[in-house]
């Protein structure tokens, strides 16, 4: 008999999204706190950022191998020892007297909270009936969602308020208390044991170098100016030819690390290139937007964060209603719905001018928090709507290692357009800016006078600083341009997968009966 059928499913829904909240949590909110880290320890800029990048590589190479663990240790040990490790990896970095003690301890939290994800996804689509999976992603995705809005400014205020040490220390109690109700309430299945006679020493080893070295360039890659670096090359080599020979032996070998197989299901394998592509634009706005906002509007990080605020909560508001409604309405027009929503919020974006205020930058956002709530659960749903429960682990592990991937692709890609077209949008202006143009003539002979009231010297000295200032208004203007051309290209990548959509299969309602699989 199941235990856990005797559980209540509410109870078991608690247990395993208060440390997979907790876990996505950590991934953004230590990025505000980067320079009292770096002051804390004495390091260096590019060193500081090995703080984020050993919690991506590590937690990337764990999220795919997550549903194969637990096939072999059972999935509550697994939970157990993820959240185990993740607190007590916590608690080390928030004590690290040193940077590469931190770092080090950052690469065995990013262990710890690697399977959270997905193992909490596959335990509530267990849990609750087929027919109610809408309702289990809808409260999945409140956590998936809110938490990376939600980190940059918890981050903000307990460094602000208390130290750095302590966004890594206030997740000690909460790993207690989880550990704890998994002790209590989270069962194995009767199937999640299965024999598996040997490892697949080949495929964890192409696993761990390849999607260690894709990270790592994703991560690094825009910094170090890409392919201009050597750095960058080789570990991009490392990555293609470790992937290409990791999925070709997944394919040949019968104990797969991960079973690329479930991609054999249409509805499964579309449904991933869907989440990649809304995912890499989403996680895209949400870090190019709070820097347009402090770097051109000169907001504080509270204010920009009073603009990311009230999209979680309309998404937090949304996703329980389309729990409900995929209940009663086809997924796939509620995921067209959203898809539209998103793009035109960043349509919106693209519209930003220097000139905006509050309200107008804060709509576009109340608008993507709508519409990822028609993505999120929804695209959740019918993506594993004919993935057997056997094969859940593994599926939703994959699942969350594309979700990821599409958003570290999305705001590598985004951030280098920003640079690019900032580049070109600053040539283009800076051919006007000479004394034939007439408009900047008139400019020059109004500040001049001013300056000079304002400093006291003479013409020489307020041309040399009128000049300084309008270079600086080219500038913003510049990453003004640079910031709408990014978020209109960002709109496309939840345009492009509109086609897709239509080929998937329909997920099951109430009183459809028994879906094959």
């Amino acid at each position: 008999m199941d235990r856990s059928a005797s559980v209540n499913k509410w109870l078991i829904t608690l247990t395993v999204m208060i440390p997979t909240f907790i876990e996505i949590l950590d991934m953004t909110v230590v990025n505000v706190s980067l320079n009292h880290i770096q002051g804390s320890l004495s390091a260096g800029l590019d060193e500081v950022t090995w703080v984020l990048t050993s919690y991506l590589v590590s937690n990337a190479i764990v999220i795919p191998m997550s549903g194969w663990i637990a096939s072999r240790i059972g999935r509550k040990r697994y939970l157990l020892i993820s959240v185990t490790l993740f607190t007590g990896s916590s608690f080390l970095c928030g004590s690290a007297t040193t940077l590469p003690m931190l770092v080090l301890f950052r690469v065995i939290q990013g262990i710890g909270g690697g399977g959270l994800q997905p193992l909490s996804q596959a335990i509530l689509l267990e849990t609750f009936p087929r027919e109610q999976h809408g309702t289990a992603m809808a409260v999945y995705g409140m956590g998936i969602v809110f938490a990376p809005i939600l980190g940059p400014i918890l981050g903000g205020w307990i460094t602000d308020n208390w130290t750095w040490r302590w966004i890594f220390y206030i997740n000690v109690p909460i790993g207690v208390l989880s550990v704890s109700l998994i002790l209590l309430f989270i069962h194995d299945p009767h199937y999640i044991r299965s024999v598996v006679r040997k490892i697949d020493y080949w495929g964890i080893a192409l696993l761990v170098a390849g999607l260690g070295s894709l990270q790592v360039v994703l991560d690094r890659g825009e910094r170090l100016d890409w392919m201009s670096s050597v750095f960058i090359v080789r570990l991009s080599i490392v990555a293609a030819v470790c992937l290409v020979l990791f999925v070709w032996r997944e394919l040949r070998t019968d104990a797969p690390v991960v079973d690329l197989r479930v991609f054999k299901d249409r509805t499964f394998a579309l449904g991933n290139l869907i989440m990649w592509s809304g995912f890499f634009a989403f996680f895209a706005s949400l870090v190019l937007l709070p820097v347009y906002l402090q770097k051109l509007m000169n907001y504080t990080a509270w204010w920009a964060g009073l603009v990311l605020a009230p999209g979680g909560v309309a998404t937090l508001l949304v996703m329980p209603i389309t729990g409900k409604l995929l209940q009663k309405v086809d997924a796939r027009k509620l995921l067209l719905i959203g898809l539209a929503l998103n793009a035109y919020a960043l349509h919106l974006m693209s519209r930003f001018s220097l000139e905006a205020d509050f309200f107008t930058v804060m709509w576009p956002r109340i608008v993507q928090g709508l519409g990822l709530g028609c993505f999120f659960v929804p695209l959740s749903t019918v993506t594993v709507a004919y993935v057997s429960r056997e094969k859940m682990g593994n599926a939703t592990a994959v699942f969350s290692l594309l979700r990821n991937l599409g958003g570290s692709f999305g705001v590598a890609f985004l951030t280098t357009v920003l640079s690019r077209r900032t580049q070109f949008h600053h040539f283009r202006l800076a051919e006007m800016f000479a004394p034939t143009w007439p408009p900047f003539e008139i400019s020059l002979d109004k500040l001049v006078p001013w300056m000079q009231t304002q400093l006291g010297g003479g013409r020489e000295l307020g041309l040399r600083k009128a000049m300084a200032l309008l270079y600086a208004e080219l500038n913003r203007q510049a990453a003004m341009l640079g910031f709408n051309d990014a978020f209109y290209l960002d709109l496309f990548f939840f345009l492009l997968p509109i086609p897709l959509v239509f080929f998937m299969r329909r997920a099951a309602r109430p009183g459809d009966g028994p879906l094959a699989h």
